[in-house]
């Protein structure tokens, strides 16, 4: 009988937490919803049960869960109905008998009032819904991805200098890749990590003045770093061809950023992946 259900198994996180399950675990323990099972074919002829499932139809969860102990339950994505999905797949999970929901949400400060569109609301909510289920819990508050940070000043030339709302702020990021790692080492143990809460994120904090320095130094060209508001880089992203509405969503990213809202640096990934996690000058390095 399949124990472990990974959700958003065909999306980079959920998919990369399997695939490192999958290194010390039976494929037989494990299950794996998709709305579309086809795109999970490769999984399926590896014996990981794949079962259909939206997170927008009830039903369709209940049936799904049915003989899952524990679900891995990966965020719904921005600009959809966040809320209802969610609210379904905690109401289908408790429903069908699933005892332990292992729930992605985001970092912020403590005590913090930011918001950002589509994300932060709805995390808080899936949050306390969880707590008041009376199923066990473990909820995984990721930073930022290290990886999002090119797309969301996607529309600026490293080499002409970074033009953004830097604030004072510093963040501790870190990639999905190693988000995805540590969620699967929950998974490998769940009962180690039964009605806790970590903060996942990188092992130290950086700038974007950091950041052009790094860039600097591997291209052997100085970069700038200019500070500008919040309104100014959403409206040049938009005369650089952005839509209006990832303009805006990027802009409450960096602005997140800017405020100190990803700069705690909490150890916890560290500790549940067993090694330092991927430095952010590794990856600029290798991104230029």
């Amino acid at each position: 009988m399949s124990k472990i259900m990974i959700t958003g198994a065909t999306g980079g996180l959920g998919g990369a937490s399997l695939d490192f399950l999958l290194k010390n675990q039976s494929s037989s323990e494990l299950a794996a919803l998709a709305r579309d099972p086809g795109k999970l074919a490769d999984y399926a002829a590896k014996g990981v049960t794949v079962r259909k499932g939206d997170y927008s139809d009830y039903n369709s969860l209940v049936k799904a869960f049915d003989g899952i102990e524990i679900v891995f339950l990966v965020s719904a994505v921005a600009f959809s109905d966040r809320a209802t999905q969610e609210a379904n797949a905690l109401r289908a999970a408790k429903s069908a008998g699933v005892r332990h929901v292992i729930y992605t949400s985001i970092q912020q400060r403590p005590g913090s009032t930011l918001k950002i569109s589509q994300v932060t609301d709805t995390n808080n909510h899936t949050e306390q819904a969880l707590l008041d289920s009376g199923m066990q819990f473990t909820i995984l508050r990721n930073s930022l991805y290290l990886d999002a940070l090119p797309m969301l000043i996607g529309h600026k030339d490293f080499s002409s200098g970074l033009r953004l709302p830097l604030g004072s702020g510093r963040a501790a990021l870190a990639t999905r890749i190693d988000l995805a790692e540590g969620a699967a080492a929950v998974l490998a143990q769940p009962e180690r990590h039964q009605n806790k809460i970590y903060t996942l994120g990188g092992s130290e904090s950086f700038s974007f003045a950091d950041i052009a320095s790094v860039i600097s130094e591997k291209t052997g060209s100085p970069i700038t770093c200019e500070n500008i508001t919040l309104k100014a880089f959403v409206a040049e992203a938009v005369a650089a061809g952005v839509p209006q509405q990832f303009a805006d969503f990027s802009g409450e990213w960096l602005n997140a950023i800017a405020v100190g809202e990803f700069a705690e640096v909490t150890g916890d990934l560290e500790r549940l992946m067993g090694r330092t996690p991927s430095h952010y000058r590794e990856f600029f390095q290798a991104l230029v």
